[in-house]
């Protein structure tokens, strides 16, 4: 029996010191950064590689002879809906609350639209469709995150041309692949949906850096968001789990003053770090202004961020930051902006029947910018492009829009899609604007609470320079309806 006890033990501690000689491999980060209005905007990302791994070919569903899938640290669940429905890329985010971009600057995860967002591309030449295969991964990450997206039925789904290109490698299997976007802007994240999140990590919330996940915490702050993304690199399969979230530090202390720390912010340290994780590390963006003392020291300062090393750690970990003077607020608006560009969105209008959309982008640097433009309305709001009007600052600048796409919505059975490109010259503001009519609805069209109106879905911007890479590449516009303000 004590012989037997000690094989037991010995395979167990085999098992994980093997594991970087497997094909599986686990990363987690946690950063964080202090932004001017004295808030902490916090990233968990966690990431699995199946290395030498490559998505299914649609071709072989019909042979219904897949290969059994032995996973050790890619979350088992995940992969059968991939390869069921052989799923060549997949992005999914939840998020309540609205981004702050004028005083947040951009996330480090550009999805940050308020509710459920879900794309995926496929390749055709399968036994079934693409849009019965998207119909099903839609009804599996339902049951999977325990979240209402089986409602991302046709009335809210859209193929856009070119406004969600692959984040990864496509395989050349002769086949053409097609994207399937649908958005939900009353979906809502919660704590029933970050439980089967934390089932995903091979290590749970028992270790590393997921054990600061405190749902008591993470829904208390002033943005929160989490995120899954599948895609596929000449070196394997990739999944990244990200939780988002914005603090409030000033708000949970009882002076004024902006510290933070893993205590204060999640009421959780790290004890112990995930045994599994090849690396762990922490990163704190050191703020530009005032005088601040990071505790403990870090492992390495480059770059204007202090890194630390938590892989193998066994010490107890509370990272954090504090500053000897209270924080006082900004009495004016700062001059100077932390985007290339701003954004706001309104629907203007007090009938029922008709209204008017408007997007006011202003240019903040000295280059032309061209801004890929995507909007996806259900079929209640409808796009009078004839009434479209640019003005470049309020001066008429029609020749500012071009290549324009719209889709035009089916009642009760397809959205609208508008594309267009728009061009900003240096330091400009251009406004755009569109009416819209609002369609009649049956008495049991309208949804719960019907005095609240309807949650329209975010905009999509994805800004171009010809010879800048550094610049974002994603911008999503929280919008509402009835008074669809960003």
């Amino acid at each position: 029996m004590l012989r037997t006890g000690f094989f037991v033990i010995f395979l167990l501690l085999s098992s994980v010191l093997c594991l970087e000689d497997t094909v599986e491999e686990f990363q987690e980060q946690l950063s964080f950064k202090s932004l001017r209005d004295g808030r902490v905007a916090s990233t968990f990302s966690f990431k699995t590689l199946l290395k030498d791994a490559t998505p299914r070919d649609p071709q072989t569903l019909a042979l219904d002879n897949d290969d059994s899938q032995h996973y050790t640290l890619f979350p088992l669940t995940l992969g059968q809906i991939l390869r069921q429905y052989a799923i060549t890329e997949l992005h999914l985010t939840l998020n309540a609350g609205k981004w702050n971009y004028d005083s947040w600057g951009y996330p480090d995860e550009p999805g940050v639209g308020v509710g459920a967002e879900l794309w995926a591309w496929m390749a055709d030449g399968s036994s079934l469709s693409i849009d019965e295969r998207w119909q099903g991964v839609r009804n599996a990450l339902a049951g999977l995150f325990c979240a209402s997206l089986g409602s991302l039925d046709e009335q809210r789904t859209t193929s856009p041309r070119l406004s969600f290109p692959p984040e990864g490698s496509l395989p050349d299997w002769g086949l053409p692949h097609e994207l399937r976007h649908a958005s939900h802007a009353s979906e809502h994240v919660c704590t029933e949906n970050l439980t089967p999140f934390l089932k995903l990590l091979p290590c749970k919330s028992l270790s590393g850096l997921a054990a600061l996940l405190n749902p008591h915490r993470l829904f208390d702050a002033d943005w929160h968001g989490m995120s899954l993304h599948v895609l596929w690199r000449p070196v394997g399969i990739e999944m990244r789990l990200n939780f988002q979230l914005v603090s409030d530090p000033l708000r949970i202390s009882t002076n004024k003053k902006q510290d933070w720390s893993f205590a204060s912010l999640f009421d959780r340290v790290v004890e112990k770090a995930c045994p599994v994780a090849k690396s762990s590390r922490v990163i704190v963006d050191l703020p530009t202004y005032g005088v601040y003392r990071v505790h403990p020291e870090p492992s390495e300062i480059l770059n204007g961020k202090a890194y630390y090393d938590l892989t193998n750690s066994n010490q107890v970990w509370d990272i954090g930051t504090m500053w000897p003077v209270d924080f006082e607020y900004p009495l004016s608006k700062p001059t100077e902006a932390l985007l290339p560009f701003s954004v706001r969105r309104s629907l203007f209008g007090s009938t029922q029947d008709r209204g008017q959309l408007s997007i006011v982008v202003t240019n903040n640097q000295n280059e032309t910018l061209q801004m890929l433009y995507l909007e996806t309305m259900p079929w209640i709001v409808q796009f009078y492009l004839h009434t479209i009007r640019v003005h470049s600052d309020d001066i008429p600048s029609d020749n500012l829009v071009s290549n324009i796409t719209y889709v035009l919505p089916v009642p009760h059975a397809r959205p609208a899609t508008f594309e267009s490109v728009l061009t900003l010259p240096g330091h400009s503001t251009l406004t755009f604007t569109m009416d819209v009519a609002k369609t009649f609805l049956r008495y049991t069209e309208h949804p719960p609470d019907a005095q609240r109106g309807w949650d329209l879905p975010p905009a999509f911007l994805h800004p171009s320079y010809s010879h800048r890479t550094d610049l974002p590449t994603t911008l999503v516009a929280s919008i509402h309806h009835p008074y669809l303000l960003i």
